[in-house]
């Protein structure tokens, strides 16, 4: 049967609130009722073949609650006249939150409007965009209008998050919604208190002129003769990016590796430092000058993402050499292979020729599905074997 049954015409009004367009039409003072819902009513052919079960849907439809229906009567060749539904209306905004069981959903949400028309209007049009966000922040939105209005009276504050001072709100709080509270600073924010050259969550501290937490480089020197701390050889050291980036070292070789052990146990190399690498992300060396008057050597798995990592190195090191990061290394390590678990098929621009052939045949497949060398896997002897071919060439 295709005729329309109450859970079907429920199912109209449902949607409406699924949409958010139920709760759009109070921001707006908008109406859209009375609301007339599609109905499908039996032919005339139903009438004529199944005509108990017409009567039983007429019976149904007469008992249906929260609608307002239009009758008309339909005199039928076999049957004789019949009084079937014509149109169905919902006629208030009343009846339709109370047949889908949102009446209280939408008085809160009618308070959370008043709530920002009052303290924060320039944020209406988000709550016009995001109705249903906005119930769901319910609970937080009071404090989410108070960030906001700090902001507001100290734009670009030069500070930490964790030095915003809001009576019951921490800096997890804004930490946790940073995604939202991108969205409605950019409203509420004059233009200058924005740097639209930081996007996404993780730059939200500096876009909206907060202090970022410092970013931080673990490194250890590979040669005695470089004395980094006193009476300390070769000691493993971290330092915020800016010290790091001031060091005067006499280094001609930096090797960064993916592999805490591999960090820690890394040979001795004179004048020669290795930095433990941080994967995607090279913003905290980027700025390290003097790195451009040393060859750097990176390390990384054998795989597709290993490849992806070095080719984002580049972007701020053209002169970076790849390390143990070739086939004859894979071909020799067998026993030791493994799987990828979420392979990368991107585009890399920046790998040379021989790079570029490997990566290809990893994201490929062509010699083994999702194959991964994971660095730590490599030999040591083999290691200090290509150590001592990279120093010397």
């Amino acid at each position: 049967m295709t005729w329309s049954t109450h859970k079907i015409l429920k199912a109209q009004v449902q949607r409406l609130w699924d949409r958010g367009e139920l709760l759009r039409d109070l921001v707006s003072g908008d109406s859209r009722f009375p609301l007339r819902l599609i109905l499908k009513s039996p032919t005339t052919n139903d009438i004529a073949e199944r005509f108990d079960t017409v009567r039983t849907w007429v019976g149904e439809m007469s008992q249906a609650s929260h609608l307002r229906i239009e009758w008309q009567e339909v005199r039928h060749r076999v049957q004789g006249m019949q009084r079937l539904p014509a149109t169905v209306w919902v006629d208030s905004l009343d009846d339709a939150l109370n047949w889908i069981g949102k009446h209280r959903d939408s008085d809160r949400f009618g308070e959370l409007l008043v709530n920002t028309r009052n303290k924060q209007p320039a944020l209406v049009p988000w709550l016009t965009r995001r109705p249903l966000q906005v119930l769901a922040l319910a609970e937080d939105w009071s404090k989410l209008l108070a960030v906001i209005g700090w902001l507001i009276a100290h734009p670009r504050p030069a500070i930490h998050l964790r030095q915003v001072d809001l009576p019951g709100i921490h800096s997890k709080f804004i930490e946790s919604h940073r995604g939202v509270l991108s969205e409605l600073l950019d409203l509420a924010l004059p233009d200058d208190a924005i740097d639209p050259s930081r996007t996404g969550v993780s730059q939200f501290a500096t876009r909206y002129g907060f202090l970022e937490k410092t970013s931080r480089i673990r490194f250890r020197s590979l040669d005695s003769a470089i004395s980094l701390i006193a009476n300390t050889d070769c000691p493993d050291i971290t330092l915020d990016s800016d010290s790091f980036n001031r060091l005067q070292l006499p280094i001609r070789h930096v090797f960064i590796t993916e592999n805490e052990t591999n960090f820690l146990a890394f040979p001795r190399v004179a004048k020669s430092i290795v930095i433990f690498g941080s994967g995607y992300g090279w913003e905290a060396l980027a700025s390290c000058r003097w790195l451009n008057d040393c060859a750097i050597h990176y390390w990384g798995d054998i795989d597709t993402h290993g490849f992806a990592i070095l080719d984002q190195l580049r972007a701020g090191f053209e002169h970076v050499e790849s390390f143990l990061m070739d086939r004859g290394t894979l071909d020799a390590h067998v026993a030791f292979w493994g799987n990828e678990v979420k392979p990368s098929t991107a585009e890399l621009s920046r790998l040379t020729a021989d790079e570029s052939a490997l990566y290809d045949d990893l994201r490929n497949n062509h010699t083994a599905k999702n194959l991964r060398l994971e660095q730590e896997h490599i030999g040591f002897h083999w290691l200090q074997k290509a150590l001592s071919r990279q120093i010397n060439d």
